[in-house]
């Protein structure tokens, strides 16, 4: 067995390695017949190597990267086909060209040859020209499958740094999950002669809603729902702004009371707040996002309701007597237009009666044929849970609008709060008053 070896390219493919000749493995039991292809070769610019026989070539390739392979059809012991299969099921890194020498023309053992793994077959006696061509188109094949395999192997590695980038960024997402919830840490509120019910269900990690509630003063209270544009990361961070502009436990950076000029503080009616928010998010924070919100204030010794909209859906009043009402005046979103106007309304709570504040993930959730639920549609779900609590009652609806949406992934962001006005409180009252807030009245 007669070898050309390059010690630089032991173990290497012409394909792996730019810049080397492709390695070329003649076999054939006529010697004359591989000295003549040999010499055709290295004046071709190939590195070449000979074996006598089928089993000779088998063991070499097991231990040497072979680019191509010519390989006589008819030789003692294993043939050129036989060859051919073993050939293929050797262990590789790359493609090997396999081209048959042969005198056969008849179809069916051309069709052999085909299912044996040649890729081309040259008529005996082999003519140089004919020759060169098809080890060029060989080599054109050979380095195509390189390229796919090294866009493959860049493929794979940008995968898996976007992977690895993945679940860095799951793994923030889940802690800034925490986070946001501990924005919402009491989910039921006891004010004495009113309870708040609170539910928020992001659609992802994060989401860009929120709801809540404070005391104003010793008896009034606030109820706000909050929805901001857009979902992810950034819709959550503004919520948690938006949040510690409507805490109860910092009243000085709560918007809900205004400053005045003694020192004391004023209660913002509901359109007010709206202003003051649109006013800030435009003159001051000049971000891209804007939000929807519906905001109302609660006398518990009256029972009179003022609330506002910016945007929001409508406010839902659940009569004690079973009538569903939906109150509020509309308005513009908050951040979108400077100057916008916006407008209270004024209800009176009956013992008994609740008011529904929800995002609008509940009335656009999308039925199982497309049709949003609509406000009809949510009166209808509401009339069906009316009997239930507060807390009862939100967690039933987020299982009608999974039934009602066929999944239980909403597409978007539901949340939504209950208030529940009595008519004597069951305990004394729980109600926690804001640190360092006057009574005085509205603004």
């Amino acid at each position: 067995m007669a070898q050309d070896q390059n010690p630089r390219r032991q173990g290497h493919l012409a394909s792996e390695t730019p810049g080397l000749p492709a390695r070329v493995l003649v076999v054939d039991d006529s010697r004359a017949q591989r000295q003549l292809l040999a010499m055709y070769l290295r004046r071709w610019g190939y590195e070449v190597m000979q074996s006598a026989s089928a089993e000779e070539a088998l063991a070499l390739c097991s231990a040497v990267a072979v680019d191509v392979v010519i390989s006589d059809w008819m030789m003692p012991g294993m043939t050129g086909v036989e060859f051919c299969k073993r050939f293929r099921a050797l262990p590789r890194d790359g493609y090997g060209y396999f081209i048959l020498l042969t005198s056969k023309s008849e179809t069916s053992e051309i069709a052999d040859g085909l299912e044996a793994g040649a890729d081309d077959f040259v008529p005996k006696p082999v003519s140089s020209e004919e020759l060169r061509a098809r080890l060029r188109a060989g080599m054109r094949i050979i380095s195509m499958q390189a390229e796919l395999v090294e866009k493959n192997r860049v493929v794979a590695q940008t995968l898996e740094e976007l992977q690895r980038l993945y679940d860095s960024l799951d793994r923030d997402l889940i802690e800034a999950r925490k986070l946001q919830q501990t924005l919402v840490r009491d989910r039921f509120r006891d004010f004495g002669r009113a309870t708040v019910s609170l539910m928020i269900r992001s659609a992802g990690r994060v989401g860009g809603d929120l709801v809540g509630c404070f005391a104003l003063d010793d008896r009034r209270i606030a109820v706000y729902s909050v929805d901001v544009s857009g979902h992810g990361v950034a819709s959550a961070m503004m919520t948690a702004r938006l949040a510690g502009y409507l805490s109860g436990a910092s009243p000085d950076q709560n918007l809900a009371f205004q400053a005045l000029p003694d020192g004391g503080r004023a209660v913002r009616s509901p359109a007010r707040l709206m202003a003051e928010f649109n006013r800030l998010m435009l003159e001051e924070l000049q971000v891209e996002q804007y939000f929807t919100m519906a905001y109302a204030e609660l006398d518990l010794e009256t029972g009179v309701a003022r609330l506002a909209q910016a945007g929001h859906p409508h406010p839902v009043l659940l009569r004690a007597d079973g009538g569903v009402e939906r109150v509020g005046a509309g308005g513009l979103p908050v951040g979108l237009i400077s100057g916008a106007g916006y407008e209270d309304t004024q209800v009176t709570l009956r013992p008994g009666d609740r008011l529904f504040l929800m995002s609008d993930g509940i009335t656009e959730c999308p039925g199982k044929g497309g049709a949003e639920l609509g406000e009809d549609g949510l009166a209808q779900m509401l009339a069906r849970l009316a009997d239930l609590d507060g807390p009862a009652l939100l967690e039933s609806l987020v299982w009608d609008l999974a039934r009602h949406a066929g999944t239980d992934r909403l597409p978007d962001d539901v949340s939504g709060l209950i208030l529940l006005f009595r008519d004597q409180p069951s305990s004394p009252a729980s109600m926690a008053r804001s640190p360092g807030v006057d009574r005085t009245p509205t603004a």
